[in-house]
Formats: structure tokens, C-alpha cells, sequence
């Protein structure tokens, strides 16, 4: 009987419509997050406004998304409410999920208002008063702009990711807010508490607020494995593709600290033929989503990112996060580390550090309820081996030069025609390490005299 009171609530339990519980039971979502089960009671039958700490990948988009499907009045031809995310691939993926949770019958219509993708056909679709908005800063603005949007029907404002929106796009936050009624109700959805945010819940939301915390423990998941390596800057780029290596067939991500920093190491990666793409704030919408796309379906391993390009980012089956640059806030370490370890897998996020930073390691440790392990770094013959196996890989990978003539190319058939594979292969690796390795290849003469 015990284990029975232990058992987790049932969406109906928390007040979920049994048509949107049986629509959840097809996309086999059954049983409620923490998140979900403190969120939903209180945004049904509550008033006030609320703040949740919770982490990405907790259930979030449910947690609001589920009680204000019910919420919407479907008599009313009104925009009733505004979700607000902070990039285009978090909005498109809200609007993608209350698509899916909405009830196959269902009259509440749904927009996305999102930057990337033209504004004429938004402008038409806001004519037809849509129950919910979905949309960017960035592109809600323009459209208050050319007056194709009247905020004054909003009922309910959500704002996701909050702390990751009010370090870049707080001056769009504020125009927004400003045109929102004051009878509303405000749910702030952050995965951090700085200072800007307490800042924007004393000035823009009600003073009788309700705090929600969950599973804020430790930092993301569980299922996340601390770890640091210390290099020496000479050696930092041969000891993460050692690392990547390691991890062949598995998908991760690489923070950088600036937009030059992940140029120069996706260009670096693609040299040595890893399976990878780079994305930051300067490049198109359109590249961005191609190598996004490329990402998430699978077709590159390993996403080269700067903070403020990587938010948004959910894809499930991330096995590792490599803070390539420290992160200067630990806010922001939160962030990149819960990018792996969703759904309840595990995770590693491991640091690529300098001598002097080591000295930061419990700072982080302290700060966020953690601990780091050092990660074993590779030696010298490892490394040596491994830059052998990547130059192995880049000629396996090169594409045959068909401007060769016929008679060049049977020249050099001639030379080496009479030797097998194996030999060919022994000889062409000699020939490697010995232009590669000189000081190896005098030490082993020297052990043989």
C-alpha cells in the first residue's frame, strides 16, 4: 500500500481536460514532470504570478503550455496569449509542442511570430486573431512597430528562458512589457536567478508573486558528469580532437567564447574531417537552421557554438558538452552542461582548462552544489597516434583529382604496383612518421644500437 501513495500524479489528477491527457498518452507522455505537477494545479485554479526556477529539458513548454491550452477562450477573437522565447528555434519548438498537445479538435488557433522567416505572411495571420502567440523579441517588436499586432487583449504572458533573454534582448523585453496590459497575469519560466531577472520581477510583475523551485539542487540533471583537463594552449586543439575522437559516433556540443573562436575551430575540425558544423549570432537565419537541422536529425556529430547561438537547442541525444573557453558566469555553465543528459540519460561536460584557471574549479564547485573530476588528459604517444589516425582519415576522405591525365597517373601505378596493400600502407605510414615523428624515429634507433 505504501507505494502506492509514492506513485506520481496523473495529468487529469492535476486538472488536465481528459481529451488533452488522452492526446498527451499518444505522443507517450504520461506521467507528470516535478515541474509539471507544481505549475499546472497553480495555473489552472491561481491568480497570481509566478516565477519557476527549473532547468531546460525539465517538461517546461507542458508545464504552461497544458493549462493555458485549457485556459483560452475559443468564444473570444482576441490574442489571449504571449509566449515569449528567446531565439527562433525555442519558439519554433514551443509552437511545434502545443501543436501537438492541442486536441485534434480543438478551436484554439495558435501562431508563431518568430524572426528568420519573411514578416508579410505573419502580418496576414495576425488579422485572424489567433488565441496564442508564440514569438521572438526581435520580431514582435518590428511587428508593434508596423502596428500589425494590438498586445492589449493579453491575459496571460509567458516568458521562457527568461535569464538567457534578458542578457541580450532585455531592451525588446522592456518595449514588449510596456504595451502589455496591466491586468495580466505574468509566468516566468528561468533556469537562474541573477540580478537582472530580480530586477524585472520587481518592476514589471505583481507584488503578490509565488516562487517555484524544482529539483534545483544541483546543476541540470543528475545523470552529468563534472570534468576538467588542464593544457597548455599549445596543445588544447590536439587534446580535444583526441577527446572527440574518443567519442566517435556521439553527438556534442563545443562552446566557444566569441564568434572568431568558433570560426577558427570549425574550420579546424572540418580540416581534419570531423563530422561538424559551426553556428553564431552573425550568420544568416537560413545557415543557422540548415546546420541546425543537419544536427538534430543526425547527419553531423559535433555543433561548434557561441552561448547566445545555442539557445534553444534541444536535442535529446547530446552525450557531451566541452566548454572550450571557461564560461564567465556560472549561470551560463548551467546552461551549456544541461544541454546534455535530457530525458534522463546521462551526460559528461567537460572544461578545457589552462594551469591558471585551475584555481576557478572550486569556485564553480561551491557556487553550484557540484563536483568536478579531473579528466585523464591523453600522452604523447597517444596524441602522435591520434594525429596519425586523422591524417589516415583525411586521405581515406579526399575526393579523387579527376585533372590527373591517364598517363600520369599510370606512372605512378608503376611505382607502386608490385607491392600488396599491406605493404603500401606500411610504407605510406613510415613515410608519415618519419616526417612527422623525427625525434621518435632517432630515439628507437638509438634503443636498437
Amino acid at each position: 500500500m505504501q507505494k502506492r501513495y509514492l506513485m506520481s500524479k496523473t495529468f487529469s489528477e492535476l486538472g488536465i481536460y481528459k481529451e488533452l491527457e488522452a492526446r498527451l498518452a499518444k505522443l507517450e507522455i504520461t506521467v507528470p514532470t516535478a515541474v509539471q505537477e507544481k505549475t499546472i494545479p497553480f495555473i489552472l485554479h491561481k491568480k497570481k504570478d509566478m516565477v519557476v526556477l527549473a532547468k531546460t529539458g525539465t517538461g517546461k513548454t507542458a508545464a504552461f503550455g497544458l493549462p493555458l491550452l485549457q485556459k483560452v477562450n475559443v468564444e473570444e477573437t482576441s490574442i489571449q496569449v504571449l509566449i515569449l522565447a528567446p531565439t527562433r528555434e525555442l519558439g519554433q519548438q514551443i509552437y511545434t509542442n502545443l501543436m501537438s498537445y492541442a486536441d485534434e479538435n480543438s478551436t484554439v488557433s495558435i501562431a508563431s511570430i518568430c524572426g528568420g522567416t519573411p514578416v508579410k505572411p505573419q502580418i496576414e495571420l495576425l488579422k485572424e486573431n489567433p488565441h496564442i502567440i508564440v514569438a521572438t523579441p526581435g520580431r514582435l517588436v518590428d511587428l508593434m512597430k508596423r502596428e500589425a499586432i494590438n498586445l492589449n487583449t493579453i491575459k496571460y504572458f509567458v516568458l521562457d528562458e527568461a535569464d538567457e533573454m534578458i542578457s541580450a534582448l532585455k531592451e525588446d523585453v522592456d518595449v514588449i512589457i510596456k504595451e502589455l496590459p496591466k491586468k495580466r497575469r505574468t509566468l516566468l519560466f528561468t533556469a537562474t536567478m541573477p540580478g537582472t531577472i530580480k530586477q524585472l520581477v520587481q518592476n514589471y510583475m505583481s507584488k503578490h508573486i509565488v516562487q517555484i523551485e524544482t529539483d534545483m539542487d544541483s546543476v541540470g540533471h543528475k545523470g552529468i558528469e563534472h570534468q576538467y583537463v588542464v593544457v597548455e594552449p599549445i596543445e588544447k586543439l590536439e587534446v580535444l580532437m583526441h577527446f572527440l575522437n574518443s567519442k566517435e559516433g556521439q553527438r556534442g556540443i563545443i562552446f566557444c567564447k566569441t564568434k572568431a573562436a568558433v570560426n577558427k575551430l570549425g574550420k579546424n575540425l572540418a580540416i581534419n574531417k570531423f563530422s561538424s558544423g559551426a553556428i553564431h549570432g552573425s550568420l544568416s537565419q537560413g545557415i543557422r537552421d540548415r546546420i541546425m537541422g543537419q544536427f538534430r536529425e543526425g547527419f553531423i556529430d559535433i555543433l561548434v557554438a557561441t552561448d547566445l547561438a545555442a539557445r534553444g537547442i534541444d536535442v535529446k541525444e547530446v552525450s557531451y558538452v566541452v566548454n572550450y573557453h571557461l564560461p564567465d558566469t556560472y549561470e551560463t555553465y548551467v546552461h551549456r552542461s544541461g544541454r546534455t543528459a535530457r530525458a534522463g540519460a546521462n551526460g559528461l561536460s567537460l572544461s578545457v582548462i589552462q594551469q591558471e584557471e585551475v584555481e576557478e574549479i572550486p569556485e564553480f564547485e561551491e557556487d553550484l552544489g557540484i563536483e568536478f573530476t579531473a579528466y585523464k588528459k591523453a600522452d604523447a604517444k597517444s596524441i602522435e597516434e591520434n594525429n596519425g589516425l586523422l591524417w589516415a582519415k583525411k586521405i581515406f576522405k579526399t575526393k579523387p583529382n579527376r585533372d590527373v591525365s591517364e598517363d600520369f597517373k599510370a606512372k605512378i601505378k608503376t611505382v607502386f604496383h608490385h607491392l600488396t596493400k599491406e605493404e603500401l600502407v606500411d610504407k605510406i605510414l613510415a613515410n608519415y612518421l618519419a616526417q612527422n615523428a623525427p625525434a621518435k624515429t632517432e630515439s628507437k634507433k638509438d634503443k636498437k644500437k
